[in-house]
């Protein structure tokens, strides 16, 4: 434990001087723990030979490992701590929209059943996975392959919409023309342009549409919660906001849904399905989604 402190500290700050008074022990000391370690393992885990420490591939591939060790480790005891009957909550992370419009009302459900497993649940706009460690998490994303266990629980299918009002002061207009003489609302995406998803969506429907332009917003219930209280139109994800379509606060003037080449997938570490709370709500959730997805089709 020691030594994998020692090269924790290092492995984080690349100092041996930094890692030394993190951990508030002589320089020599660290140096001894992380010799120990990389004879223990027979690969050198730093790299000594530059101006600048370094991590050799071995030490890259295990201080990530380490880091979420002792973050779960540290998890697991203060848990215990506050009481000892208790097993560890599961992590989880579901972003924004997705939580409110959807995953909500299956939590609730989910606890009303299992009383016992303690859900810990945090939300961000994030694409991809979440920078805070957790145990699982639902992802927005095009599909892609990692190490994790991956499942998808949602195809996004999107279409512009908006209020009632504006609907009704455009009505007649070809699509092409409705979006130009509106605002388009953006949901930002991490990493990619402002006006990627409208752009994406006029090259399907084959119309010419300058998409950079009209406001963003960090989520897109914030979007769709300005188009319904002012003007704008935004690309939304119909199935996502069919009670605001079915209540009529929300109107889609165009059947033109499409795939945007985006969906929400369910994310966790292969190692974690031992754990059985982690194993029987993954495999709850799944459920969940799929049922939603058999009745939206019925």
């Amino acid at each position: 434990m020691n030594a994998l402190r020692a090269f924790d500290a290092v492995g984080q700050r690349l100092s041996f001087t930094a890692g030394a008074q993190a951990l508030n022990v002589s320089q020599s000391a660290v140096s001894r723990h992380i010799i120990v370690l990389e004879e223990l393992i027979g690969q050198k885990l730093f790299d000594r030979s530059g101006q600048k420490l370094a991590l050799t591939p071995a030490g890259a591939a295990l201080l990530p490992e380490v880091r979420r060790s002792f973050d779960r480790l540290e998890h697991t005891i203060n848990s215990i701590s506050i009481n000892p009957e208790a097993g560890r909550p599961i992590r989880v992370h579901i972003p924004p929209s997705l939580l409110q419009q959807v995953v909500m009302p299956m939590i609730r459900t989910f606890h009303a059943e299992n009383p016992n497993i303690r859900i810990d649940i945090s939300s961000s706009p994030v694409t991809g996975l979440p920078r805070d460690e957790t145990d699982m998490a639902i992802v927005f994303d095009r599909p892609n392959i990692d190490d994790r266990v991956t499942d998808l629980l949602w195809t996004v299918r999107v279409a512009p919409v908006c209020s009632p009002e504006v609907a009704r002061r455009h009505a007649g207009k070809s699509l092409e023309q409705f979006l130009a003489d509106n605002d388009l609302l953006h949901s930002t995406i991490n990493g990619e342009p402002r006006g990627l998803l409208w752009a994406t969506y006029a090259r399907q429907a084959r119309i010419t549409l300058d998409a950079d332009r009209g406001l963003a917003f960090d989520t897109l219930s914030l979007a769709v919660n300005y188009a319904m209280s002012a003007d704008g139109v935004v690309l939304a994800d119909v199935e996502m906001f069919a009670p605001e379509i079915a209540a009529g606060r929300l109107v889609v003037p165009f059947d033109t849904a499409m795939d945007d080449g985006f969906g929400y997938y369910l994310k966790l570490r292969p190692d974690d399905l031992a754990d059985p709370a982690i194993s029987s709500f993954r495999s709850w959730l799944i459920g969940q989604f799929m049922e939603r997805q058999n009745l939206a089709a019925a």
